[in-house]
C-alpha cells in the first residue's frame, strides 16, 4: 500500500471494539504502532509485521488484557524492549480481576515449526501459538528480566536487532517456551545451564553474538546442532568442536590426529631408541595408533573396536578409517548385509540438510539412498555424548530385542569420530501427520478402510512393546508424527528415543517430562511417572485424529473447540458425537464403525488412568469393528 497507518485515536467506532484479530502484515506500511489499538480491548492477535514501521514499541500494547501473539518482525522499530510488555496479563504470572476466559491459554500447544534446516519436519500446530516476535528491527538495549514473568508463551523471538547485555536467568522461566531465537544481536556472557529445564525447547539460535564458556548440556540442548551457536568464537562444547579450558582432556591438543603415520613414527623412534627399546617403542605406538577412542565421559571410555558387535552375527571389523562398519542387526526383512560409514555418508550426501525427513528423540533423521537403491532412515543423533549414553544404549538395546510388523526396525547403528547413529528401515509414505495434516489432498486419499487399517496396526504394535517384549517397553510419545506408513499404508510405530525400559513385576519408569503436548495424559503434570495406560491415552487422540482429521490442537479454531480431547467429549456428552467426524468420511457406508471407534477412543482419553483400558484390549476392540454390536464396547 506504501501508505502511512491512520494514528487518529477516535478512528476506532464501537463496532471494532470487539476486534480479536489485526492482521495487517506485508502491507508496506509506514508510521508508527497506531494509538487507537489501545482501544481493542478485546484484541487477541496483532500482526504488524513486514511493513516500514518505525518509532517505539508503545508501552500501552501491555495493557491489552486479551493479547496473547504479537508480530511487529521486519520493520524500523528502535528503543527497548518496553518493560510494560513484561506484563501482559494473558501471557503473565499475575492474577487479574478480569473476567475473560483464558483457559484456552493454558491448552497444551506445541509448534515443530517447518523451517530451512528442517525442510519436511512436522508442523504439530498449524497456527497461532502464543508469541512475541520482534525479530529484524533496531531494537537495543538488555532483554529485561521481567521478561520470565510471561510464563504462557511458546515463541520469543528477538533476532536480527541489537540487543546487549547477557541472557536473563529467568528465561528458565518460561517453562511452556518451543522456540527461543537470539540470533544477531550483541549479547555476551554465558548461556545460563537453567535453560536446559526449558524441556519443550524445540528451536532455539544464539548464532553471531559475543558469548563465551560452555554451552550447556542435556535436557533439549543435546538435541540442537551447529548452527544454533555459530558466530560465537567464545562458546566451547562438543557440538561446535571446541574443548573448554576446565573440560577433561582440555591440557591435549585437540587437532592431535587418531592415527599417526607409521613411518613418521618410525622416523622419531629411531632418532631416539635401540635395540629392545626400539621394538617396544615402535609396538606400543602402532598399538595406540590403531584405538580409536570415542569421548564418552570421564570414567566411561568406548573403544570402536569394542563397539565392533562381534557377538552379532555377520558383523565383521574393520580398520580403514573410512570403512567404520555399521553394525547391523540379523533381520530377516532387510536386505543390507554390509555397510560401512563411508557409504552412509555418500547415501545422505554427507548429512545435507536436503535429506531431512523427520526429527526424533535426540536428532534429525535423513532419507540415505545406498548405491544399488536401497533406501534407510538415519538418524543422526546430536548432543554431548558423555551425557547421553544412556539414552543412546536404552535406545539402541530397546528396538535390537522388538521385532514385529508394525514397529520400525532398527537395521543397525555405528559410533564414529564422536558421532552416532541409528539406522531404521525407510518408510516409503512418510507420517500419519503429514498425511492428515502436512499433505495436499492427503486426507481425501485416506479413505476410512485405511484409517481404521493403521488405526489396528499401530494398536498392534503399541501392544507387542507393552506386553510381549521382554522388559515391556513405554513408548512415552506416541503421536500421528511417530505412526510411520510403508507403501501399502501399513502402520508402524516409531522413535523409541524417548523410551524406557521397564523391568519385569514393574508398572511405570519415573524421568523427565517427555512427550508432546496435546498427546500427554493429564496425570503427567502431577508426577513425572510415564505409564503403559499413559500410552494408551496417547493412542487415543491418534485415534481422534483419524476420525475427525483436526490436530490435537488447534488456536485457529473457535475458542471451544480448540482442544481436541474437550471437544470431542463435549460433544458426545451432548448427543452430538456424528458432528466430530471429518466431512470426508460421512455418507459413505461407515458411520457405523466409526462410532465404534469413537466409543474405544474415548474409553482411552479417561481422565483417570485406572479406568483406561489396555492397549490389548484396544486391539481386540478394533479387530472387532463392524462385526460386533456397537454396545460391546460402550459398555465394556
Amino acid at each position: 500500500m506504501n501508505e502511512a497507518i491512520p494514528n487518529d485515536e477516535n478512528i476506532i467506532g464501537e463496532g471494532f471494539q470487539n476486534l480479536q484479530i489485526l492482521a495487517l502484515g506485508g502491507c508496506n506500511f509506514t508510521g508508527q504502532v497506531p494509538k487507537w489499538l489501545a482501544k481493542l480491548k478485546n484484541l487477541e492477535v496483532l500482526d504488524l509485521s513486514q511493513n516500514r514501521i518505525s518509532g517505539l514499541i508503545p508501552s500501552w500494547l501491555g495493557s491489552l488484557p486479551n493479547l496473547f501473539y504479537i508480530d511487529l518482525s521486519a520493520n524500523l522499530i528502535s528503543g527497548e524492549f518496553p518493560k510494560e510488555l513484561t506484563s501482559l496479563w494473558a501471557l503473565a504470572t499475575q492474577e487479574s480481576n478480569n473476567q475473560v476466559d483464558r483457559s484456552y491459554l493454558e491448552l497444551p500447544v506445541f509448534v515443530m515449526p517447518n523451517n530451512a534446516t528442517s525442510q519436511q519436519l512436522y508442523n504439530q500446530l498449524s497456527s497461532l501459538p502464543p508469541a512475541i516476535y520482534l525479530r529484524n528491527n533496531n531494537l537495543s538495549g538488555n532483554i529485561p528480566e521481567a521478561i520470565g514473568q510471561l510464563r504462557f508463551l511458546h515463541v520469543l523471538d528477538l533476532s536480527q536487532n541489537d540487543f546487549s547485555g547477557g541472557i536473563p536467568e529467568q528465561l528458565s522461566n518460561l517453562t511452556n517456551l518451543e522456540k527461543l531465537d537470539l540470533s544477531g544481536n550483541r549479547l555476551s556472557g554465558q548461556i545460563p545451564e537453567s535453560l536446559r529445564g526449558l524441556y519443550f525447547l524445540s528451536s532455539f539460535s544464539v548464532a553471531y553474538n559475543n558469548l563465551q564458556g560452555p554451552i550447556p548440556s542435556g535436557g533439549q540442548f543435546d538435541t540442537f546442532t551447529s548452527s544454533s551457536f555459530e558466530g560465537n568464537p567464545g562458546l566451547c562444547g562438543s557440538i561446535v568442536q571446541r574443548i573448554c579450558p576446565n573440560a577433561p582432556g582440555a591440557a591435549h591438543s585437540p587437532t592431535l590426529p587418531k592415527r599417526l603415520n607409521t613411518k613418521l613414527i618410525i622416523g622419531l623412534v629411531l632418532g631416539i631408541c635401540s635395540g629392545t627399546g626400539l621394538v617396544i617403542t615402535v609396538l606400543a605406538l602402532w598399538i595406540l595408533s590403531k584405538r580409536r577412542i570415542i569421548p564418552g565421559g570421564d570414567t566411561d571410555k568406548i573403544e570402536l573396536d569394542t563397539l565392533s558387535c562381534n557377538s552379532y552375527s555377520g558383523v565383521h571389523p574393520q580398520t580403514d578409517k573410512d570403512a567404520s562398519l555399521v553394525m547391523l542387526f540379523p533381520n530377516k526383512t532387510s536386505e543390507v548385509k554390509d555397510l560401512t560409514i563411508f557409504e552412509l555418508l555418500k547415501a545422505t550426501d554427507n548429512f545435507n540438510q536436503e535429506n531431512i525427513i523427520g526429527c526424533g528423540g535426540f536428532g534429525l533423521v535423513y532419507k540415505a539412498i545406498l548405491a544399488d537403491g536401497t533406501k534407510l532412515a538415519v538418524k543422526k543423533l546430536s548432543g554431548d555424548f558423555g551425557l547421553m549414553e544412556r539414552e543412546f544404549k536404552a535406545e539402541v538395546e530397546a528396538l535390537s530385542t522388538a521385532q514385529h510388523e508394525n514397529l520400525v526396525s532398527l537395521q543397525g547403528y555405528c559410533v564414529h569420530e564422536g558421532f552416532r547413529l541409528l539406522i531404521y528401515s525407510y518408510m516409503e509414505n512418510g507420517s500419519l501427520d503429514y498425511w492428515l495434516h502436512e499433505k495436499e489432498n492427503g486426507p481425501s486419499q485416506l479413505d476410512w478402510q485405511t484409517r481404521l487399517k493403521i488405526a489396528r496396526g499401530a494398536s498392534n504394535g503399541l501392544a507387542y512393546m507393552h506386553q510381549i517384549c521382554e522388559p515391556h517397553i513405554v513408548h512415552r510419545d506416541i503421536k500421528s508424527s511417530n505412526i510411520l506408513l510403508d507403501d501399502k499404508f501399513e502402520a508402524h510405530v516409531a522413535d523409541f528415543g524417548l523410551s524406557r525400559l521397564i523391568l519385569p513385576y514393574h508398572t511405570h519408569v519415573t524421568t523427565e517430562l517427555v512427550g508432546t503436548l496435546g498427546y500427554i495424559p493429564p496425570e503427567y503434570g502431577q508426577a513425572w511417572v510415564a505409564t503403559l495406560r499413559g500410552d494408551v491415552y496417547s493412542f487415543g487422540v491418534v485415534m481422534l485424529e483419524l476420525l475427525t482429521g483436526k490436530r490435537p490442537v488447534d488456536m485457529s479454531r473457535p475458542k471451544t473447540s480448540r482442544e481436541l480431547v474437550s471437544w470431542v467429549q463435549r460433544l458426545r456428552s451432548e448427543g452430538k458425537q456424528d458432528e466430530v467426524f471429518d466431512p470426508l468420511l460421512k455418507g459413505k457406508g461407515s458411520d457405523e464403525e466409526m462410532l465404534q471407534v469413537l466409543d474405544v477412543a474415548c474409553l482411552c482419553i479417561n481422565q483417570n488412568p485406572f479406568k483406561r483400558p489396555t492397549i490389548q484390549e484396544v486391539v481386540e476392540w478394533l479387530k472387532g469393528v463392524g462385526t460386533i454390536n456397537r454396545n460391546q464396547n460402550k459398555d465394556s
